[in-house]
């Protein structure tokens, strides 16, 4: 029993010093002398890949191969024999940590290239993306896509501009009309981190109030970021910052600056010489130094969320990042999500709004009318408004232009039997049909194929009607409604940014419309206003609210005769909060509401989908957090004549990080079993039904 024990004692010593032994390669290259182990994140992307792996670090290359840096590594490779290897593909990487020795005890794979000894990777921006990836149930890998441009030689070969010394506290300017506004960015100047929910007042400053929110926390000597939801909005805030910094002291993130000048701009921002970056949502995750604010405008774009696995939002990005990094925190916008208002009840955020008697100075005039109102003229009935509507915009048209928002792009997006209302469908995949123009044959949104003998399956008629006009339609009916109007239209295929003060019609689709130049639109009409709020979504109210503000916000105060007219029921809580212009009210409303019912915000949530058998098995598979509710699964609309389920799965607060920890490894079981069909894990999805 001795000799057995002893024998045992020495085996576990031989395997312990093996385990600690210097590390060697395959070939017995020579290694670096000191920390000879480079741990490599490998860009792979896989869920049962989500971690780190050890290669060695030859000597030739120990200057170079520091933490944050990006090297090619084989992955994959096997060993064969004595120096003998074969298989292993090259893949890129980043160096998280260079140690003394490594936890695999046989011998290391070799880094096969240092592409650069540019350190993109900060251990802050390591530490935010593992922490983004845990909330969303994916992949390290995956999140450093987003937040890491791809890397440009040219751009890494050129200097960065040196840092400019901080800039002279700004006045507060339009904050003036907060009561809270003042003291918000001395707190900025003071080098503190206050934490806000701002309603922003209607009209065109709130980029110059963003613009002097950075420059109160550069005057500090910290950073800020400024992350808003589409180019147009970076535009105005880049004029604001430049009218009021000058320039070199911003850079603009942005995709559409192509690759070698972004990556300039965003090593600009890494190596620390510029200390305020702007941008749209991979913004972000830039690594500014020393960060002082964090402002997200208009965080319930649905911009923010970003498409791509695992699908962050830049609000909770946002969030996470000022909890790590202590940073001040500014979530603004014409309207407010039911998140910033649970953020202000649960103490984490303070409210940052004007009083009363300053929104009702500024708002405009906001009047409400049905869309079944009969119009009283022929020229009311061929432009297809109600005649409130139709005598607003006729008399707004003697002053300036105006803007007409249609929920739908296109000519007659959806259609629908005239005789039982059935909607028109596809006959190959059931997608809705759709007409491109007057006359034109009717096509599948889902699949393409067109249709040219349509009947309704349920009653045999041939006649269609329209269930949501599109804007191109819209503007060829007001076109001869007021012929003598120019009329402009916005929407995805060309979007205006600005349209001059002269009397115009203006159609454009929600988030589309254009500044109108001098003192804003003379009037706005909203047009079927039902099919916003008639959507089966959980967020149909607050999404048609933030449409229908951001249009309102850009005509002119009441007592300059500015008017807005919604077409929709005049009792349906967003439209009585656009009346009183009360974004604020209508939020905590919602989120009393999804408290009830236990809905996001109030609890964390996940939604499961893919095919029927796909979803069964992974539901098999988890193993969920106690009293997690499943509501599901349903079927769902796949698109191309996809059979899908869908399922939610509900945790009490406290529990999501549980809730992401078991789909994650529920995902990683089902590739070790090679199950085939792949399930689609959305964590805090935007669209829940």
């Amino acid at each position: 029993m001795s000799s057995t024990d002893g024998s045992g004692e020495q085996l576990a010593f031989i395997r312990e010093t093996v385990r600690r032994a210097k590390p060697r390669t395959w070939r017995g290259a020579q290694l670096a002398d000191d920390l000879p182990v480079a741990r490599v994140l490998v860009d792979k992307g896989l869920l049962h890949l989500d971690q780190f792996f050890d290669y060695a670090v030859p000597a030739t290359m120990a200057e170079e191969a520091q933490p944050g840096v990006r090297v090619r590594v084989r992955f994959g490779a096997r060993i064969v024999g004595p120096g003998r290897r074969e298989g292993g593909e090259l893949h890129s990487g980043f160096i998280v940590e260079r140690r003394a020795d490594s936890d695999y005890a046989g011998p290391l794979a070799p880094l096969a290239q240092v592409l650069s000894p540019e350190p993109v990777l900060t251990p802050a921006l390591l530490r935010l993306c593992r922490a983004v990836a845990d909330r969303y149930a994916g992949s390290l890998a995956d999140v450093l896509q987003l937040a890491v441009p791809p890397r440009h030689a040219g751009a890494e070969s050129e200097p960065s501009p040196p840092l400019l010394p901080p800039p002279a506290r700004p006045e507060p300017g339009g904050w003036a009309r907060y009561p809270q506004g003042p003291e918000y960015l001395e707190a900025l100047a003071q080098g503190r981190s206050p934490r806000a929910v701002w309603t922003a007042l209607p009209g065109p400053t709130w980029p110059e109030e963003i613009a002097r929110a950075v420059a109160a926390t550069l005057a500090a000597g910290r950073g800020a970021l400024v992350v808003l939801p589409d180019g147009r909005a970076v535009a105005r805030v880049d004029q604001a910052l430049t009218a009021l910094l000058g320039t070199g002291r911003h850079a603009v993130l942005a995709a559409d600056l192509g690759p070698k000048e972004r990556y300039r701009r965003w090593l600009s921002v890494s190596r620390g010489a510029v200390r305020a970056a702007i941008g749209t949502r991979a913004a972000v995750f830039a690594p500014v130094r020393n960060l002082g604010l964090v402002v997200v405008w208009s965080d319930g774009d649905s911009s923010h969320s970003d498409p791509r696995s695992p699908h962050p939002h830049v609000r909770e990005v946002a969030l996470l990042r000022a909890t790590e990094e202590n940073t001040g925190v500014l979530l603004g916008g014409l309207s407010m999500t039911v998140e910033a208002a649970q953020l202000l009840r649960t103490g984490w955020a303070r409210p940052l709004a004007a009083e009363r008697e300053t929104v009702r100075a500024i708002a405009p005039r906001v009047r409400t009318v049905t869309d079944q109102d009969q119009a009283r003229d022929a020229a009311a009935q061929a432009a297809r408004l109600p005649w409130l509507a139709w005598e607003v915009a006729h008399e707004a048209l003697k002053h300036g232009p105006v803007l007409i928002q249609v929920p739908r792009r296109g000519y007659v997006p959806r259609l629908a039997c005239g005789r039982c209302r059935t909607p028109a469908r596809c006959r190959h995949c059931g997608g809705p049909l759709e007409a491109g123009s007057a006359g034109a044959p009717l096509d599948c949104g889902w699949c393409g194929q067109s249709e040219a003998e349509w009947h309704c399956a349920e009653c045999g008629s041939f006649r269609l009607r329209a269930q949501v006009v599109g804007a191109r339609r819209t503007a060829e009916e007001l076109g001869k409604a007021f012929p003598r109007v120019p009329v402009r239209t916005s929407g995805r295929d060309a979007v205006l940014t600005t349209v001059p003060a002269e009397p115009a019609l203006v159609i454009s689709t929600p988030g589309a419309e254009p500044v109108a130049e001098g003192a804003g639109y003379a009037a706005a009409l909203l047009l079927d206003g039902w099919a916003l709020l008639n959507r089966s979504d959980l967020r149909a109210g607050e999404e048609a609210l933030r449409m229908w503000t951001a249009a309102a916000a850009l005509v002119r105060p009441a007592e300059q005769g500015g008017t807005v007219v919604a077409v929709a029921e005049s009792t349906a809580r967003p439209v009585q909060a656009l009346v009183r212009w009360d974004p604020a009210g209508h939020a905590a409303l919602e989120l009393e509401e999804r408290a009830q019912l236990h809905f996001p915000p109030v609890s964390r949530m996940a939604s499961v989908t893919g095919a029927p058998n796909a979803v069964a098995d992974l539901l098999s598979l988890v193993r969920l957090p106690e009293g997690t509710d499943v509501l599901g699964p349903i079927e769902v609309p796949g698109g191309r004549g996809e059979e899908l389920e869908r399922a939610l799965l509900r945790v009490a607060p406290g529990q999501g990080a549980a809730l992401a920890s078991a789909l994650k490894a529920a995902q990683i079981a089902r590739v070790a079993l090679r199950t085939a069909d792949p399930v689609k894990v959305r964590i805090d999805p935007l669209d829940i039904g």
